[in-house]
């Protein structure tokens, strides 16, 4: 089913949000051609950097965690998986390669979306395959209250909608239907309404947006992982979907919270990857550069095991000792002792 897809289609003029959006990701764009041809080393880091924020976030919000020490030697293909969640952290790394490696050949087709499934699920039984049974989203509450939030297609209509729903997505970017950055939003609010699989549809979903982002020209995700900032912003992330899929299935749903969200990820991305290829030096200065970044976003006191969530791929002792020469510079002050003490940005202070 492609309900926001014919929303789009039947629009005459867009919200006042929206165009402003838009208009940021086309100069966006405009200048990407420029930033890519700066110093082949920097965006290295930055790929190489957004590989292991992109694997860690997109499975840590499905709740799926790995230990920090395992972090590089999975997602570098050193280690082998030691259990379920290893193995699907490792997936959505293969995932990622696959689309870095060949995003304009690959076609987002259903073939297409049943390999992310299948790369990321692992040797689960229903790996790679649509829902058997019908699945309500379900919301639970920490005093053991439940809700059902959102009712998907039901499992013996699944795969008539996916169907439907990549046919139509070809359509509406063949015939220009919308602004392509409109349409692979549009894709990605059906594609979870929808909700195809029993288990594992956001990090699906992430990777469609990747690779319809990637087609359309916004390659800011190389380097910039969408995983992380949609991490960051989870909570929004989830009001915004929930807010967009109300009335979906009778077509009467208002598409733009979400539409809008997913358009504002890719313009922070846009910004945040312009503002960081500027600061990387050179390549052995990687992961320091990615701590004092991390740093510098807090707006608000910090642990250290908070710089730990947002570099997966850094150490601790490395950690420690940027915040300590940070902390020397007079960029930062602290309290504290040990991983308990508390950082600031020393501007932040009041």
């Amino acid at each position: 089913m492609s309900k926001t897809f014919e929303f789009l289609q039947q629009q005459s003029s867009l919200p006042i949000a929206t165009t402003w959006l838009l208009s940021a990701l086309a100069e966006a764009r405009g200048r990407q051609e420029l930033f890519t041809k700066q110093s082949p080393q920097k965006l290295k880091v930055l790929k190489e950097h957004a590989i292991v924020e992109s694997t860690i976030s997109s499975n840590r919000i499905e709740g799926v965690l790995v230990e920090p020490s395992r972090v590089v030697p999975l997602i570098s293909g050193q280690g082998t998986f030691r259990d379920r969640d290893e193995e699907e952290v490792q997936g959505y790394r293969d995932a990622l390669k696959w689309i870095h490696a060949g995003a304009g050949q690959l076609e987002l087709d259903e073939t297409t979306i049943w390999k992310f499934h299948q790369l990321t699920r692992g040797q689960l039984w229903d790996a790679g395959a649509y829902k058997e049974k019908n699945i309500d989203i379900i919301e639970k509450y920490p005093d053991g209250r439940q809700r059902i939030r959102f009712k998907s297609v039901p499992a013996k209509g699944t795969p008539a909608a996916m169907k439907k729903l990549v046919a139509t997505w070809k359509t509406s970017r063949r015939e220009h239907w919308s602004p392509d950055a409109l349409l692979l939003a549009a894709f990605n609010l059906d594609f979870l309404c929808v909700h195809p699989f029993r288990d594992g549809n956001g990090r699906v979903s992430r990777l469609i947006l990747l690779l319809s982002s990637y087609q359309a020209g916004l390659e800011v995700g190389r380097y910039i992982s969408l995983e992380r900032l949609i991490e960051e912003t989870k909570d929004r992330y989830y009001e915004t979907l929930e807010s967009s899929s109300k009335g979906w299935h009778e077509g009467k749903h208002d598409p733009w919270p979400y539409l809008n969200y997913i358009l504002t990820t890719l313009k922070h991305a846009y910004q945040e990857f312009e503002e960081r290829v500027g600061q990387v030096k050179e390549p052995k200065g990687a992961k320091t550069e990615a701590v004092r970044y991390a740093a510098r976003t807090f707006g608000r006191p910090f642990r250290l095991s908070e710089i730990e969530e947002k570099c997966p791929s850094v150490s601790r002792e490395m950690i420690r000792k940027v915040l300590a020469d940070l902390k020397k510079e007079g960029v930062l002050i602290s309290s504290g002792k040990g991983v308990g003490a508390r950082w600031q940005n020393k501007g932040n202070t009041s």
